[in-house]
């Protein structure tokens, strides 16, 4: 057999080996930080909640989600194990810098003057001049402000939709 027939095969079976080590290579990072996991210590799921670790079984641990409130979790449903200092940081909000803006809880804060007349933008409908309602071309057919059908003004007979020729 020829070298050049074999290479390609080579290059795959080595390839597949090294995605594999890299793998179990993550795998093993992530069973030694679950086996880290110590009562009190800050946890993020793989779901996103954070959590304190109460209790850690084989397969299981206990965590409370909130004060008083605990829930089992399979140990692999852990994403990762926090320092303490980020966990206070993310749900205390310990040491946070001065200087980062804050958001608003409402949008009332995001104007300067909140009673300025001149600034409001008014968003209803403008009435039409009067004498008008209902007659201009782009509104034939369509309901007036009374609400009220306006007949069509090329039908001559002022049938209205749905009516039927009564003889």
């Amino acid at each position: 057999m020829n070298v050049m027939t074999l290479l390609p095969f080579i290059v795959l079976i080595g390839a597949m080996f090294l995605m594999t080590r890299s793998a179990k290579k993550k795998q093993q990072q992530a069973a030694q930080m679950r086996n880290q996991m110590q009562p009190g210590s800050g946890v993020r799921t793989i779901g996103g909640m954070y959590a304190t670790v109460k209790e850690v079984g084989d397969d299981t641990v206990l965590l409370e989600v909130a004060p008083g409130v605990h829930a089992f979790y399979a140990k692999n449903a852990i994403g990762a194990v926090l320092e303490d200092e980020e966990y206070n940081r993310i749900i205390h909000g310990d040491g946070e810098t001065d200087g980062a803006p804050v958001v608003p809880d409402d949008a009332s804060a995001l104007t300067a003057d909140g009673d300025a007349a001149g600034d409001r933008v008014d968003l209803g409908k403008k009435d039409a001049e009067p004498g008008t309602a209902g007659l201009g071309k782009a509104d034939l057919g369509k309901e007036t402000t009374a609400g009220e059908q306006t007949p069509d003004a090329a039908d001559p007979t002022g049938k209205r939709d749905g009516d039927t020729d009564a003889k």
